[in-house]
């Protein structure tokens, strides 16, 4: 049977709200199976007002409903013209492209239900409307991926696992595939490769505490630790480490799924004036939260590194670039684990995600289902996605 071939573009803006994501990949689909080529990667990053206007519609109390309406339609304006430009940068146009599809920008997830007249309701919000992206680029586009695995008792997240599975899982050794963001996921897979043995959850914070403190330690010159220099300079207050470590969230059992709501700038806030009380200076206060994101990682790592055979976790996600983060995350592993980059497999580490809601997109845009119930929680598997034609 002879194969299909397709450019198709995957758009990320993820929960550290930094910018937006684009990578257009060459898609080979034949006989069943899929090969993902990246063919170009672009990272625009947001204006520091648009980043504060996305910040304030994160928190609930301060979000307007007008402002969440216009930013809806004004984001899609920014993903169309990055979808454009990473376009014209590989040579191509638009109508070269089958479709584009857009993860969204999330201001709101609610996967612990809330009872509306006795109905249990879990949500999910994602905003950049792809009716503009689809009119604006003149291809058709694919959007709002979480909701219909929510409407299956799913989480809505993560959604990465049902590609981590389809491109990096090993019949003869176990992997853990780690993505760094705002907030942390990992999936594990096991030796074996065995689809419904996948696990995918949120493990906790990714970046957004540390480039919170950051900016708060640096007077908002900076808004991420380059490298992990800031952190590499100061020392883990191990005291106070170990009083983080007991929130919660990280003895709640899998699958489990957060983001800003809980780990945002009002629990980054909390935690910063909790280490002025305790006279903690603020280079060891970015060295003791970027060890609570390493160890939150690894801890998780470990609770599968025997049953499912692990003997490699790669990496991926802003988070990959910073080294002191990717240093630590090993030290808290065993030896007989190595920890990769996920640049070592061939993928720009900044760019997975994009290239895996290119995936997810044209899946949908096939009627094939694209979730994966093992990760989510969700009863059955689904086709995800919306399509503006």
């Amino acid at each position: 049977m002879e194969g299909q071939t397709s450019y198709v573009v995957g758009l990320m803006s993820g929960t550290s709200l930094d910018g937006v994501d684009a990578a257009l990949v060459k898609i080979s689909d034949a006989q069943d199976y899929l090969q993902i080529d990246l063919v170009n990667y672009l990272s625009v990053p947001y204006s520091r007002e648009l980043k504060e206007q996305l910040g304030e519609l994160c928190i609930p109390e301060l979000a307007r409903i007008e402002n969440i309406s216009a930013m809806n339609m004004y984001l899609a304006e920014v993903f169309s013209e990055v979808t454009l430009t990473v376009i014209q940068q590989a040579g191509l146009t638009p109508s070269d492209i089958l479709l584009v599809s857009s993860h969204g920008q999330t201001i709101f997830h609610q996967p612990d239900p809330i009872k509306i007249e006795g109905t249990d309701i879990i949500s999910t919000l994602q905003i950049g409307d792809i009716a503009v992206l689809a009119e604006r680029t003149g291809i058709t586009a694919v959007g709002d991926f979480r909701t219909r695995d929510m409407a299956v008792g799913g989480s809505g997240a993560p959604l990465v696992p049902y590609a981590d599975h389809m491109l990096y899982a090993k019949e003869n050794y176990g992997r853990v595939l780690v993505n760094i963001g705002g907030i942390s996921n990992i999936t594990v897979l096991s030796k074996g490769a065995i689809v419904a043995n996948v696990i995918a959850y949120d493990t906790g914070p990714g970046n957004m505490i540390i480039d919170a403190f950051v900016s708060w330690a640096t007077a908002g010159r900076e808004s991420f630790d380059r490298d992990g220099d800031i952190a590499r300079r100061g020392m883990v207050d191990e005291r106070w480490l170990n009083k983080l470590l007991d929130h919660p969230y990280f003895e709640q059992n899998y699958p489990k799924s957060t983001g800003r709501e809980m780990f945002g700038v009002g629990f980054a806030r909390k935690l910063w004036q909790e280490a002025e009380s305790l006279y903690i200076n603020q280079v060891d206060r970015i060295a003791t939260v970027t060890a609570l994101t390493a160890k939150t990682i690894a801890k998780e790592i470990l609770t599968h590194g025997k049953t499912a055979y692990v003997k490699e976790v790669l990496i991926s996600g802003g988070g990959r670039n910073n080294q002191t983060l990717f240093n630590s995350i090993q030290e808290y592993l065993p030896k007989d684990i190595s920890v990769v980059g996920i640049e070592e497999y061939g993928m720009v580490a900044d760019a997975k995600e994009a290239v895996i809601f290119a995936l997810l997109g044209y899946q949908c845009f096939k009627k094939r289902t694209n979730n994966l119930p093992s990760a989510t929680g969700a009863t059955k598997e689904v086709v995800m996605g919306k399509i503006a034609w």
